[in-house]
């Protein structure tokens, strides 16, 4: 999957939390995890980079896959050769969204942020 992040704004970030029924919310983390699982074809090492354990990170991908109509991750068991995991074509689509509605919300942070830091305080 392509990285089409940009990088970060020189100004006020715009952090997005999208919930999407009370107990489903994907926000920055989330997205992180699943860009994770994508570059390294790991839960368990996503996680790690993101410095979670890897109960937390599969108690992540559990409550995602879960909340969509199709799992956004599929996992394959260990043996001989290992395990691994790698997201399934709907959480390609569940990210691409996401971060579109992340970029989205920045240019109206970005729009929007010269009158706010023209009401901030000097200190």
């Amino acid at each position: 999957m392509a990285d089409d992040t940009a990088a970060p704004p020189e100004g006020p970030l715009a952090r997005v939390r999208v919930h999407l029924g009370p107990e489903l919310m994907l926000g920055p983390g989330k997205a992180e995890l699943l860009e994770g699982i994508a570059a390294t074809g790991s839960i368990a090492e996503a996680g790690r980079r993101m410095g979670m354990s890897y109960q937390r990170a599969w108690s992540l991908v559990q409550t995602l896959n879960a909340g969509f109509a199709e799992p956004l991750v599929e996992r394959q068991r260990g043996g001989s050769g290992g395990g691994g995991a790698q997201l399934t074509t709907t959480g390609e689509q569940v990210l691409r969204i996401y971060r579109a509605i992340e970029r989205d919300c920045q240019r109206a942070v970005d729009k929007r942020a010269a009158a706010l830091a023209g009401l901030r305080g000097g200190g």
